[in-house]
């Protein structure tokens, strides 16, 4: 863990190593101030010599200054590496976030990603400034005020080194039952974040079904867990601030009231004045460093669970990867898959079991199937979203495994179930296809998807800008933009995931008309609720339950498939919904 978040201080380990380097010239400045104290109080004081006032004075008003500068280059030095350190965090997991299978997705939450990128990393960038200001000066305060009181008074110093033992013992028992709650608690943190992002991206199914409260008690029971675990942490960590003071004032009893003893019974001879005020300046320091020592661990109490959390995710390696001399160039669309099995988890049910099918480039497949039947599981292993279980999957002869990444996406264009635009203009949605696009492209690829038809009437045209989401445009405006930002690609498969559900079915027709003109060398899969959208299709595929029940011609199917006879019949004689035997995956 420590290695893998050490990677990310590049950029910024100077100012690391700075920030320790001024936290230490700062100590030293000020452990200088009250033996020079000492010396005012000894020899210009008690005897009344003005010159050695004057001349201390002015060396501890240079070392005051000192301290003072060491002090703020610390805390910048510090600054900045800690947010360069939380920056680059941030970055790094974002990064390897993109490379993430859907498989490593599959891992975690929406919402646990978000916390760690935001609140774990937070929690560390805390604790980061701290142990390279904190955690230098407090031990190094503490050790060179013990040096200076041994050097004072031998036997006075020796209540310090108790006292630091003594403390540093129940501070030690305080932190080790302070640490479990504070890691529960932002495990807690995931679910509260969860049921934020639920109601926000949910809101008009929220307040259309009335359920406010219902919604608003969920949030309620999330933050009190979180409340109640912060609590508990908390509790015991205030047991810090009682037993510091409690010992600070016994030390400065025990000071006083023995080195005033010594200073009768020696006539301040062997004990001074001075040397009072400096061992009761040093208690303060040796203590007040104890007790930034106790914020330090807190912190890193509370950071430990982030820091494992973040390592985590920048530890996590993408389970698809380029192999040796890649593949830089799909030959064309032809599709073969080679008796394909394929389980979201190892060991798991398989969702697709012994998946032969051999498919020409530039045909249309039609892939129509019950609910759970696997038909999106099946397409997403042509774009390696998800690597094969057993057997093989070859596009343009070739293993799919065996291509670059980036070039087998490039050519593979998928239109998701799930259809999502960015915030931006309509233009800007459209050039994530291809970000060279020209203009006359993007009006050539509406035209294809029919999206040209409500572009035009918008004001803005292709200007127009589209909200986070694409809420400002209906199911079917957004469906029509996605698939005309897949045809930008100009790809040799492009596969439609249940993409034209939302439009109306001469629109429809319209499609699938300019796909078979505009794009005719391009395999097109189509997944379906309607059976008007593959009736035209070359091949229809029919899983039932992740087997193929059958692969042949709309006609032939309609001859010899029970399951296509009856979604054909369900739709044709209007007697009942597709759902009734089988609905999208």
């Amino acid at each position: 863990m420590l290695k893998t978040l050490g990677r990310e201080t590049k950029g910024f380990r100077l100012v690391s190593v700075l920030t320790p380097i001024f936290m230490i010239a700062e100590v030293i400045m000020e452990m200088i101030i009250p033996k020079l104290m000492a010396s005012i109080i000894d020899n210009g004081v008690t005897p009344g010599n003005m010159q050695v006032i004057y001349t201390v004075g002015a060396q501890m008003v240079v070392a005051a200054l000192f301290g003072l500068l060491f002090g703020i280059l610390g805390a910048v030095a510090g600054s900045h590496a800690a947010t360069g350190f939380a920056r680059n965090l941030r970055r790094g997991m974002f990064r390897n976030i993109q490379t993430f299978s859907f498989a490593n997705i599959d891992k975690y939450s929406t919402a646990g990603l978000v916390t760690r990128m935001t609140t774990d990393v937070t929690n560390i960038q805390n604790a980061y400034q701290m142990l390279l200001r904190m955690s230098v000066r407090a031990p190094a305060s503490m050790i060179v005020a013990l040096i200076m009181s041994y050097t004072i008074n031998r036997r006075l110093a020796n209540i310090y080194l108790i006292a630091v033992i003594l403390l540093g013992c129940a501070l030690a028992f305080i932190m080790s039952r302070a640490t479990k709650y504070f890691g529960e608690a932002f495990r807690k943190y995931d679910d509260l974040n969860e049921s934020v992002q639920e109601n926000v991206s949910a809101i008009r199914v929220v307040k259309a079904y009335v359920r406010e409260k219902f919604e608003g008690e969920k949030f309620r029971k999330a933050s009190e867990n979180v409340r109640n675990l912060l609590m508990r942490a908390e509790l015991i960590l205030a047991w810090n601030a009682p037993l510091m003071q409690l010992t600070v004032y016994s030390c400065i009893l025990l000071i006083s009231w023995i080195g005033a003893q010594l200073i009768v019974s020696s006539g301040a001879t062997t004990f001074t004045t001075g040397d009072l005020m400096s061992m009761l300046s040093y208690c303060m320091n040796i203590l007040m460093s104890l007790m930034m020592l106790s914020t330090v661990f807190v912190m890193i109490t509370m950071s430990a669970a982030s820091a494992k959390r973040v390592a985590e995710v920048l530890d996590e390696q993408s389970d698809l990867t380029n192999g040796e001399n890649p593949v830089m160039e799909v030959r064309d669309g032809s599709v073969k898959f080679d008796h394909v099995s394929f389980a979201y988890k190892k060991d798991g049910e398989k969702a697709l079991e012994d998946i032969d099918l051999d498919i020409k480039s530039g045909e249309t497949i039609g892939i129509i199937g019950g609910t759970g039947s696997a038909k999106s599981s099946l397409v997403q292993l042509l774009p390696r979203l998800y690597d094969v279980t057993e057997g093989s999957v070859t596009i343009g002869g070739v293993d799919v495994r065996r291509y670059d990444l980036d070039t087998l996406r490039n050519n593979v264009a998928m239109v998701l179930q799930k259809n999502e635009l960015f915030s931006g203009t309509i233009a800007e949605n459209l050039r994530w296809g291809n970000p060279d696009a020209t203009d006359a492209e993007i009006e050539d690829a509406c035209k294809q998807a029919c999206a040209d038809e409500f572009v035009e009437r918008f004001p803005d045209k292709y200007q127009t800008h589209i909200e986070q989401g694409g809420n400002n445009v209906s199911g079917g405006q957004k469906q029509r933009l996605c698939i005309a930002r897949a045809l930008l690609k100009k790809p040799r498969i492009l596969i439609l995931d249940d993409s034209t559900s939302a439009v109306d079915t001469a629109t429809d027709a319209k499609i699938r008309h300019s796909f078979a003109e505009k794009i005719p060398g391009t395999t097109v899969f189509i997944i379906a609720q309607r059976i008007s959208s593959v009736e035209n299709a070359d091949k229809v595929l029919v899983l039932d339950n992740g087997r193929v029940s059958g692969f042949d011609t709309p006609a032939n199917l309609l001859k010899t498939n029970a399951i296509y006879q009856d979604v054909y019949n369900s739709q044709t004689k209007g007697s009942g919904d597709f759902d009734e035997k089988g609905g999208e995956a």
